[in-house]
């Protein structure tokens, strides 16, 4: 049936469809219509092929209304396929009598006439006649009125999916960044990173995320996407990569960096490296993902806006605001505009300063700060110890070495591997002759020298740190060196680091560090920065990330100040899975997550009860029984001998220790009157508990006791 309802007259011609006008302008009508009767009753008889003689008769208002549809011109076509417009036959029940027109009303548009199929003959049926409505006189129409249309993001239909973010890494600690994303049956992740062992994790080298959620979807992952070149970020890349082949997205310098580490690990081969530059859209299944470029303190870093069916989300990375960069590319606020146009989601941003108020400060002012310190260091040989990742602060270096008549020398791997990769692609520019081999310093003297060395942060096994120690084969220190940190201790390290700038001191160095000259500038943004990244995109939710708890509620505090309501905002945690759709955000149950530690280049030997033995044996030490009993009598057959290690001074323990072997043996005496010697497992456990209470009660300490009961 064809839809009955009225539309305007410009819309029906359009369409082809019929109205009251449209019907008599096309329709083979007389040329003139008869005048109005000025009597009742009906009226007389006309031939219709006769030629009517009252053409000069005053027309009625009909005719006049009539004859104005006829002058008004057509309405064109829209482009396209033609529509005809054809006349359709109108069913009359007497075919010789022409169907009475109804009157038109001035002002009033007229009424669409329902055309009644018709069978093969060309006659309404009569199930036809008796659906069709009763004739009726006309009423004026009602115009519907338009409803607008509404803006903003259109609702979801039925139970559509929401956008699913798993945090396996960079909440409530700094380091570890690692982020899933998931919609449907795509998947994307955001960074893989690594982490430094702290006092908590004796004799483990590196922390990676636990990718066990991430493993069990490998089938869903679409690819991985870096926002940048440091560790914190790529340091988890290779040990992902050994169980799987994924795509893995970045520029061009962060590749660079990449393929380092996975030809140290031997699978560089296999992996499939993508290269991508800022204002390029990758559509990975549900995910169209786009990186925009931030300043930070290394080049070629990334924000990447995420685009999926529920939204749009913007994970800014590492950022900070900076109008002068070495590298002379400001922060593309352009692209964040216009996503905020279109309407963003949620947003993920980098909270390392958020408690720092103002601005941070450009990184060409720490160039200013080197030209100063070098000057004053005309006769002494300098050390710089900073990030090796850091490629403009090191480009800084060299060039005011240079300037200065000096050459320079790398100390530390990374630092050369940085370098080397930074050199061949063209994002550092060195001189000819300014480099030389550190085992070439010797032959200058110490004011023609500058050394950049890595261990800013105090690691134990960094060059600095052995330097400072007295432990570097090739460097060693005097009072003729100057040592400048040109990095600020990340939370966790300040005790390490101040106490590799103690070690320096005692041998005579002079030591500059941040608090003494503006030797450092953060790569993060402070208060004012955070707060005009939160102003630009205008997200509907947000969620701190990057940083320790203090530093992720400060930032949400900050957010709450630029008018994001606190039902928008979610603290969350390692292992929180959240759901984003258009209108709410929800937490869904935890997902596996916790942390991997890598001892010698093994992954996953070292578990959260070996790190508690490690800690539990620096802190308390241990204490072995070893005692040899004949298996079918139960006597002892020698010992119980007691060994300490690392639990107290041998003299001090002397009565301890003779008191545990008579504790021992009497314990094994007594199994072998109650009938219980041959209960191993029984025994070896009375053994430790009552000799670790005696150690207790004793030392109020709690070594580990191991029990070597041998059965012969």
């Amino acid at each position: 049936m064809a839809n009955d309802k009225q539309i305007p007259i410009f819309d029906a011609a359009v369409r082809g469809e019929r109205t009251l006008d449209s019907a008599v302008s096309a329709a083979p009508a007389p040329e003139e219509l008869p005048p109005a009767p000025k009597k009742r009753g009906r009226p007389p008889k006309k031939n219709p092929s006769a030629e009517p003689k009252a053409a000069a008769a005053k027309p009625t208002d009909s005719a006049v209304a009539l004859s104005a549809a006829d002058a008004t011109p057509a309405t064109p076509a829209p482009q396209g396929r033609p529509v005809k417009a054809k006349a359709p036959q109108l069913p009359a029940e007497n075919p010789r009598k022409p169907s009475p027109q109804p009157p038109t009303i001035p002002g009033v548009k007229p009424i669409k006439v329902t055309k009644i199929p018709a069978d093969k003959t060309g006659k309404a049926t009569a199930a036809e006649k008796a659906a069709s409505p009763p004739a009726a006189p006309p009423a004026p129409p009602t115009a519907e009125p338009t409803q607008p249309k509404k803006r903003g993001r259109p609702k979801r239909e039925g139970n559509a999916p929401g956008v699913k973010i798993s945090f396996l890494g960079g909440m409530n600690e700094i380091g570890k960044n690692c982020y899933f994303y998931e919609y449907g049956d795509d998947a994307i992740v955001v960074d893989c990173g690594l982490s430094f062992p702290d006092q908590e994790s004796p004799g483990v080298d590196v922390i990676i995320p636990d990718f066990t959620y991430a493993e069990q979807k490998l089938d869903k992952i679409r690819g991985v996407f870096i926002t940048h070149g440091h560790e914190d970020h790529i340091g988890g890349l290779a040990y992902f990569l050994k169980h799987s082949n994924v795509p893995v997205y970045s520029a061009k310098l962060t590749l660079g960096l990449i393929r380092g580490k996975l030809k140290e690990h031997r699978i560089l081969e296999r992996s499939n490296l993508i290269e991508i530059v800022p204002g390029e859209e990758i559509k990975l299944g549900a995910f169209k993902v786009e990186g925009i470029h931030v300043n930070h303190s290394i080049p070629d870093a990334m924000a990447f806006a995420i685009t999926t069916p529920a939204g749009t989300l913007i994970q800014t990375g590492d950022f900070k605001i900076d109008t002068t960069p070495i590298d002379g590319e400001i922060i593309d606020f352009a692209s964040f505009c216009r996503f905020a146009q279109k309407g963003v989601l949620a947003l993920l941003a980098d909270s390392t300063n958020a408690e720092r108020p103002g601005y941070t400060a450009s990184e060409r002012t720490v160039g200013d700060s080197f030209d100063s310190i070098f000057r004053k260091a005309e006769h002494r040989r300098i050390f710089v110890a900073t990030f090796s990742s850091n490629i403009h602060r090191v480009q800084q270096i060299m060039d005011t070495a240079h300037q200065l008549g000096r050459k320079v020398a790398l100390l530390g791997r990374s630092l050369e591997n940085c370098v080397n990769v930074s050199m061949e692609l063209g994002y550092l520019h060195v001189p000819d002759g300014l480099l030389i081999h550190i085992d070439m310093i010797h032959q200058y003297p110490p004011e023609k020298i500058v050394i950049i060395s890595t261990g800013s942060q105090g690691e134990p096994m960094s060059a600095l740190s052995r330097i400072a120690a007295g432990d570097h084969r090739k460097v060693q220190i005097s009072p003729l060196d100057c040592v400048v940190i040109s990095a600020n201790p990340i939370p966790g390290n300040e005790k390490t680091v101040g106490k590799v700038i103690n070690e320096l001191l005692k041998r005579g160095a002079e030591v500059v560090y941040e608090k003494m000259y503006d030797v450092h500038v953060s790569g993060h943004a402070c208060q004012e920065e955070l707060k005009i990244m939160l102003g630009i995109v205008k997200p509907k939710f947000f969620i701190p990330v990057h940083g320790e708890q203090k530093q992720l509620v400060k930032h949400a505090n900050l957010a709450q100040a630029v008018g994001i309501p606190p039902a928008n905002i979610m603290i969350a945690d390692n292992g929180v899975q959240l759901e984003l759709t258009a209108d709410d955000m929800k937490v869904n149950p935890n997902i596996p997550c916790g942390q991997r530690c890598i001892d010698n280049g093994s992954v996953g030997d070292v578990g959260s009860m070996v790190l508690k033995d490690r800690k539990r044996l620096s802190e308390d030490g241990i204490l072995i029984v070893s005692v040899s009993v004949d298996r079918f009598s139960g006597q002892i057959l020698s010992g119980p001998e007691v060994i300490q290690k690392g639990f107290s001074f041998v003299k001090e323990s002397d009565d301890l220790l003779h008191d545990a072997r008579d504790l021992a043996a009497t314990i094994i005496t007594n199994a072998n009157k109650n009938g219980n010697r041959k209960d191993w497992v029984a025994l070896r456990a009375k053994l430790r508990d009552d000799i670790s209470q005696l150690a207790h009660q004793r030392t109020k300490r709690n070594p580990i006791v191991v029990i070597a009961l041998l059965d012969r």
